[in-house]
């Protein structure tokens, strides 16, 4: 199977591994806007370079999107017209118009798309999927989200980013779904500005909460930050009527207990997103090249990122005028 790749930054530098150690990969070939980063990556991993998006699809049987948000949705539209199956990472589009556009793209073509929702192949929110639908917790009545950056991404990205909600929570969002199997309803969001000047620059917040409340009544909390010094932090807990469970809570979670019998604070804390979900990362690529041998059904089609799109927007909706906002009131299609 020759595979293409797009984009050779951070995520795609990665995949580009992933792919290239594949058992099924016979090939890869990657391109970039960065021709110097891109053959970097391929001389790293074995891979052969092309000068364009044009010259990946003509030779791909598959292609794998990492490249830059802005082009998600125009790459998406040229794999559905080339007939490729294709793994993106999310967000198809910042906006719900720019999502609908490119599926409507992939349902015409009767393509493949595949989002990069790494959370939904981490083994410790697979258990909790599978405790919650077995009915171990009981009635589930209250879920918490974390995610907590180390630091900062840099000021020139956040303009583009989509802000807090769109582009960092819009992962709580998903897995919230995928792990209850329920829908939310209402949101009601806010976020504090508080931190760099350069959130208030971009108007966006360096930290946001959200309470979702799900079709079933369960309440969820949703929390994020760009400024957590003590390392990455992505956990949820889970608590029903019959037990209460955690994910994300392990000898490298930069959490430190202040009780005299506590855990300590870890000696490796998580650094950074592709530490901590490495192997998540590496399940997903191997779940879309099952799909592509049609040994597997899609896992994350993309519909899936346009549900987790409407609620960001609604939470953002929220924060902007301070009252509910129903995700009914956020177009879907």
């Amino acid at each position: 199977m020759r595979i293409g790749l797009i984009g050779t930054g951070r995520i795609g530098s990665f995949h580009a591994g992933v792919l290239a150690r594949h058992p099924a990969v016979g090939s890869l070939v990657v391109t970039d806007t960065d021709g110097a980063r891109a053959a970097e990556v391929a001389a790293r991993t074995g891979a052969t370079t092309a000068g364009s998006v044009a010259d990946v699809l003509a030779g791909a049987d598959a292609v794998v999107i990492a490249s830059a948000t802005s082009a998600h949705a125009e790459l998406i539209a040229m794999a559905a017209r080339a007939g490729l199956p294709a793994f993106c990472e999310k967000p198809i589009a910042l906006d719900i118009a720019g999502t609908l556009s490119a599926l409507r793209e992939v349902e015409r073509a009767g393509s493949v798309l595949q989002l990069g929702f790494m959370r939904r192949f981490d083994a410790g929110y697979g258990a909790a999927r599978t405790a919650v639908r077995a009915g171990a917790l009981g009635r589930l009545h209250t879920v918490r989200a974390v995610t907590s950056d180390p630091a900062p991404p840099p000021a020139a990205y956040l303009p583009h980013s989509g802000g807090l909600f769109r582009d960092c929570l819009v992962h709580d969002f998903d897995i919230l779904r995928w792990v209850t199997g329920r829908e939310v309803v209402e949101v009601y969001a806010t976020g504090s500005d508080a931190g760099p000047a350069m959130f208030r620059a971009a108007g966006d917040v360096d930290t946001a909460a959200a309470l979702l409340t799900f079709d079933d009544a369960t309440l969820a909390t949703a929390t994020a930050t760009r400024c957590n010094g003590a390392g990455y932090d992505v956990r949820m807990e889970l608590a029903g009527e019959l037990g209460q469970i955690a994910v994300g809570l392990d000898e490298r979670t930069p959490l430190t207990s202040v009780e005299p019998q506590g855990p300590a604070a870890p000696a490796k804390p998580w650094p950074g997103f592709l530490e901590r979900f490495a192997p998540a990362y590496e399940a997903e690529l191997d779940a879309f090249v099952r799909v592509v041998r049609g040994e597997a059904a899609n896992p994350c089609d993309g519909r899936e990122a346009l549900h987790a799109l409407r609620i960001a927007e609604a939470c953002e909706l929220s924060r902007r005028e301070h009252r509910p906002v129903a995700v009914a009131e956020i177009p879907a299609g």
